[in-house]
């Protein structure tokens, strides 16, 4: 919204215009390239670049700026800030209500409205919103809905009027509005630092920011206490469970800006009110006093205790297996199958029915499906009931098309109700003998909590995953700190099999887990198409998506090609590649409505991801990382409505649409659990720091049928040879392992 100009700057120069087209918008740093009309130039469009973020089409502008000439586009209007205005002319009100800035407007009613009241019509909708209903068309219904949304709009404006002066872009203005409504302006004045803890997409800088700008001082322990949360909250955006306290303080004062000594008796303080929990890890090297988040310490502490009150139990729903005997279960299973089990495959079988946790691992090509699908045979010729789950919609499908049994997502079977509570939980455990969680590596500390919890005693649980993948998005290392807590019983399958061994996927994932460069000869799935430059290897992918591969192997290039990129910046980012393959995939088209929502247009067809946890979602949420595709765009409702991969169709108002992002191109992170019969991974120097081994194999796992490289040979060399970032502070392991007489648990 409002930009300060730089010192010495002379008073800027006002230009009122109706914003007609936007040319571009970067979501990240608000810079905008847009097209307006003013009364002087009428149909000729003028050009204004600068930080327009959150402005309409339709709506009439205050626009403060300089004029300035680009040497290759000309004279344009450089804006420093804006404000919104309401059109004075027939035409600009038509325009601006038809603009879909109201609810239940769209440009046919815009016109009826306006060509019965006139220039009146916004005071008529401001003052008599009942006389709405003097219009062909519009019943009481939509009147109150007309009338509620301008009453909802005018105080968005309002308090956007005064987040103006602190810096706060409109998209966020109007998450505020909607966590704290009229008490916003209050919230934002006197509690700046809530609004990183309760909006989403507000972390603490954008609240420090607004902090400032309203008087709170830069060395308020109210200050240093937010940073310190804020500095743990971004370690558990990167994974870890805990800093140990020497961490945080120092990473806190880089944040700050303020003395360590300050830093380090805020700690105390939050430490003593409970706000944050100090405890003894054990380490290689002895032991840390680790500070976690409340929720992070309490998961880790009831994950930990639920798994060995599982283990020790002396219940067992799967007790008929002690005595079966396994020569004639195998040889039964053999003829059910067709096919043998090699020995770590049938020792994996003998362990899930008989062990109550278990974890099977192992790489491509080793058998886990199999294996996974052979203890499920097994256990329902013993009419055990068996629950099979996986963390997304896509894992949760092949589940179910490997085993022939129904599958769901880990958050569908815990029924998670807004705010995030289970609606099974220990007092309310799962109806199962036997449950089994595919892609296990992908389950975060917080929701393998949740679902430990629901699983019964005497209840078998048998995590599967590849250990060697990425970690998950969310806070531990689950699937790593069981296989490393000695107590957890495990099997690892290692032999590749034969018709794997065929598989250039599969073969090269292998080299590239052990840190040998892939095989580009002689393969007819995995491809390098080598490139040095950023711009030139996004050009490259774009093609070999949309014409090379579908020309090529007959592949649908939005339903079975995906972009995997190391990092979401860049030329060979993610995002820049979502703009380009949107309009090669999905160009506009004449007739077909579309939306924009900050640096983002979505159109009926588009690919899109959920970018958070939304339990008011749905039937029983919408969760980050659910992939869908834009079905229907309407209006007049504001609204759209996507179809995810779980086959359910969501709605989204337009202002929630900042959960939304295009997904032809997404992060390697964001494609664990998911397959896909073609990946296309852009590999540039310019992403070296994210270019290590398991970045790039997790990569390459996702293909089912085709891998293709596009980029640097230096650096697929160096993602190859660099071994992963060191383990997450994480104290699940430790909690596992068993204690001496005397000693506290955990």
């Amino acid at each position: 919204m409002t930009t300060a100009a730089a010192p010495g700057t002379p008073p800027g120069t006002v230009l009122e215009a109706v914003l007609e087209r936007i040319t571009y918008a970067n979501e990240e740093t608000g810079y905008t390239i847009a097209r307006v009309a003013t009364a002087r130039t009428g149909h000729e469009l003028l050009t204004v670049v600068g930080p327009l973020l959150g402005a309409q089409v339709g709506e009439s502008l205050r626009l403060t700026g300089r004029w300035t000439s680009h040497p290759r586009y000309g004279r344009q209007f450089e804006v420093w800030s804006y404000l919104t205005v309401l059109p004075a002319t027939v035409q600009g009100i038509q325009r601006y209500l038809g603009s879909g800035l109201i609810k239940g407007i769209g440009p046919k009613m815009a016109e009826r409205i306006v060509g019965h009241f006139g220039v009146q019509t916004l005071e008529v909708i401001e003052n008599e919103p009942a006389r709405l209903a003097e219009v062909p068309g519009l019943g009481p219904k939509r009147t109150a809905m007309i009338a509620a949304a301008w009453a909802e709009q005018k105080i968005i404006k309002e308090v956007m009027i005064f987040l103006q002066g602190v810096g706060v872009s409109t998209s966020i203005a109007v998450r505020i509005f909607k966590q704290y409504g009229e008490r916003s302006v209050e919230v934002v004045r006197t509690e700046p630092y809530r609004l990183a803890d309760e909006v989403w997409g507000i972390g603490f800088k954008t609240a420090d920011t607004i902090a400032q700008a309203v008087g709170i001082p830069h060395d308020s322990p109210e200050r240093v206490k937010a940073g310190l949360r804020y500095t743990l909250s971004q370690a558990a955006d990167n994974g870890h469970c805990y800093l140990p306290a020497p961490n945080l303080v120092g990473d806190a004062v880089k944040i700050l800006d303020v003395p360590a000594e300050l830093v380090a008796s805020c700690l105390e303080e939050l430490v003593a009110a409970e706000g944050v929990i100090r405890e003894d890890v054990p380490v290689a090297e002895g032991s840390v006093p680790a500070i976690y988040l409340v929720p992070f310490q309490r998961a880790e502490s009831s994950l930990a205790s639920s798994l060995l009150a599982l283990l020790n139990t002396g219940r067992d729903r799967l007790a008929a297996f002690h005595d079966v005997d396994w020569d004639r279960a195998l040889a039964w299973l053999r003829e059910r199958t067709g096919a043998d089990l090699a020995a770590e495959q049938s020792q994996a079988v003998r362990l899930a029915l008989t062990a109550k946790v278990a974890v099977l691992t192992g790489g491509p090509g080793c058998g886990k499906s199999f294996t996974v699908r052979s203890i499920v045979t097994l256990a329902r010729a013993k009419r055990a009931r068996v629950i099979l789950a996986a963390p997304t919609g896509r894992a949760a499908k092949r589940l179910s098309e490997l085993t022939g049994h129904e599958a769901t997502t880990v958050h569908r079977l815990l029924q998670l109700r807004p705010g995030g509570d289970a609606s099974f939980d220990r007092d309310n455990p799962l109806e199962a003998d036997l449950v089994v969680v595919d892609e296990a590596s992908m389950l975060d500390l917080l929701l393998a909590n949740k679902l430990v919890k629901a699983v019964a005693p005497g209840t078998h649980l048998l995590f599967v995953g590849d250990v060697d993948q990425l970690p998950s998005v969310g806070a531990g290392e689950v699937l790593r700190d069981l296989l490393a807590a000695e107590e957890i019983p495990r099997v690892r399958l290692t032999q590749v099999f034969r018709q794997a061994q065929q598989s250039g996927v599969v073969v090269n994932a292998h080299r590239v887990n052990t840190g040998l460069p892939p095989l580009l000869h002689g393969m007819t799935d995995f491809f390098l198409f080598p490139c040095e430059e950023p711009e030139e290897i996004a050009a490259l992918t774009v093609d070999v998506v949309s014409r090379r591969i579908p020309r090529r192997f007959g592949l649908d290039p939005r339903r079975d090609v995906q972009v995997l990129a190391p990092m979401h910046r860049g030329a060979a980012g993610a995002g820049a590649l979502n703009s380009a393959l949107q309009e090669a995939l999905t160009p506009a088209r004449e007739g077909l409505p579309e939306r924009r929502f900050g640096g983002r247009v979505f159109r009926i067809g588009d690919k899109v991801t959920q970018l958070r946890n939304n339990y008011d979602k749905g039937a029983a949420g919408v969760f980050n990382g659910t992939v869908g595709v834009v079905t229907d765009i309407r209006p007049d409702d504001h609204a759209l409505t996507v179809l995810t991969d779980e086959d359910e169709s969501v709605e989204y108002a337009f202002d929630e649409l900042d959960e939304l992002a295009h997904a032809y191109a997404v992060s390697i992170h964001r494609s664990q659990g998911s397959e896909y019969p073609a990946v296309v991974i852009p590999l540039a120097t310019s992403a070296w720091m994210m270019l290590q081994r398991n970045l790039l194999y997790t990569a390459v796992t996702r293909a089912k049928k085709l891998v293709v490289i596009v980029g640097s040979r230096r650096a697929l060399a160096h993602a190859v040879r660099t071994r992963g970032a060191g383990r997450r502070h994480t104290g699940l392991t430790h909690r596992l392992r068993p204690r001496t007489p005397g000693e506290d648990g955990p």
